[in-house]
């Protein structure tokens, strides 16, 4: 038996439905709506709702599905994917301590669309920013689909609220010209080719590194650690990236990362010779270790590898910090990836393979980071055309149309 009671206090007037719960050790659950109208609809639902809920003993409240879906993430991996790794892990279990304390007021298979859209609102309000809500979010949607798969409530509520990104409109992302890119090579040649001993041998490595980032596209924590064996069939293959905060090699963060991409000659032949006559022999067959046969950080190739190549190619800029203006690098390392993909968009690859090359879980990731590329390339007057135009002159047979 559910029923509603009016409530006045100093927020005004409410009205708080009573209706029973199973999984409440009372054996009722109470819902509170600023409208007799809205507690009304509630309580004709109830009925229906509460006999339709799966019960479970383990896993009732919110807090328990959070508890729930970090050890699937951790031990069995979600939707028959691996098990994330240790860094991501710890990024999920920041953000699960966010979702808790939200005030939760009704039990798992009780929560509604406009709960959901309340904890939104909490999220925008009380997180330090709003990229941040938009990943908690996202991870509750996620917690809400585990539930709903296993059987722990009857639908994903969660579905459909989201938190869009600041602004569709954000400044684009850097990415070098080829003759830039060109220069950077340049540069390297020249550093490799040093009269300075030390210079030359320290660049014997970089130069090699730098050729196979802007030819792969690849991400800086995946070429630093790419195994001999990888590099086969003029390509590279993917398959594992240095886990954050670089105290480990693991897999590539998802399924998507591991591929395989074609590499020109002239890289290919730069990397192989170097993995050929210069990797020194160490346990995890890397390609470019440090002389202790240990990978290299990010940290170290970017600040005495990448950095050092922009200045040499005059890729500087000044800006404006708290000691007046200074000079830094143009770019960063994971420029070169976007160089790389917006060659691919150029070519006109189809999108589902520049994902794929990109090693894009999801193709919105593709869109959004380079969709003003390809809406450029799309807006370039030489490739305008009809589409009655492509099917031929004469593919409509003869015209119907009248010539008076």
């Amino acid at each position: 038996m559910s029923d509603i009671r009016k409530r006045t206090g100093a927020k005004g007037t409410t009205y708080q439905v009573r209706y029973p719960c199973k999984a409440s050790a009372t054996g009722y659950a109470y819902k509170t709506f600023s409208t007799l109208k809205e507690a009304r609809t509630f309580r004709e639902d109830a009925v229906s709702r509460i006999g339709a809920a799966p019960v479970s003993t383990s896993v009732c409240t919110v807090a328990q599905a959070i508890d729930k879906w970090l050890d699937v993430c951790e031990s069995e991996g979600r939707n028959g994917r691996d098990p994330v790794t240790g860094y991501t892990l710890s990024n999920y279990q920041y953000r699960a301590e966010i979702m808790k304390r939200y005030g939760w007021t009704t039990d798992l298979h009780e929560i509604t669309a406009p709960d959901i859209v309340a904890f939104r609102s909490w999220l925008i309000k009380n997180c330090a920013s709003r990229d941040q809500a938009r990943k908690v979010m996202s991870s509750f949607q996620s917690v809400v689909r585990e539930m709903a798969q296993r059987g722990l409530v009857t639908s994903n509520v969660a579905a459909g609220v989201s938190i869009r990104k600041e602004s569709r409109y954000d400044e684009p992302i850097q990415i070098p010209t080829e003759n830039e890119v060109r220069d950077l090579l340049a540069a390297a040649d020249r550093l490799a080719n040093s009269k300075n001993k030390q210079i030359a041998l320290t660049w014997r490595r970089y130069r090699p590194m730098l050729y196979l980032a802007i030819d792969s596209g690849m991400r800086p924590q995946e070429y630093l650690v790419v195994p001999q064996f990888n590099l086969r069939d003029q390509g590279v293959a993917v398959d594992r990236a240095i886990e954050r905060p670089g105290d480990r090699i693991s897999v590539t963060k998802t399924p998507a990362g591991r591929r395989f991409i074609d590499l020109s000659p002239a890289a290919y032949d730069i990397v192989k010779h170097y993995a050929d006559h210069h990797a020194i022999d160490n346990p995890h067959d890397l390609i470019f270790p440090t002389a202790t046969g240990h990978w290299q950080s990010v940290d170290n190739w970017r600040k005495r590898g990448f950095y050092v190549a922009c200045e040499e190619a005059g890729l500087i800029k000044m800006v404006e910090k708290d000691e007046g203006q200074v000079e830094e690098p143009k770019f960063t390392p994971y420029a070169l990836r976007h160089f790389y993909a917006s060659m691919l968009i150029e070519r006109r690859l189809n999108l589902k393979r520049i994902q794929k090359l990109m090693g894009h879980a999801n193709i919105e990731t593709t869109l959004n980071t380079y969709g003003h590329l390809i809406e450029q390339a799309d807006d370039d007057k030489s490739n305008r055309f009809g589409v009655v135009g492509t099917l031929g002159a004469n593919s409509c047979g003869e015209s119907v149309a009248s010539t008076t």
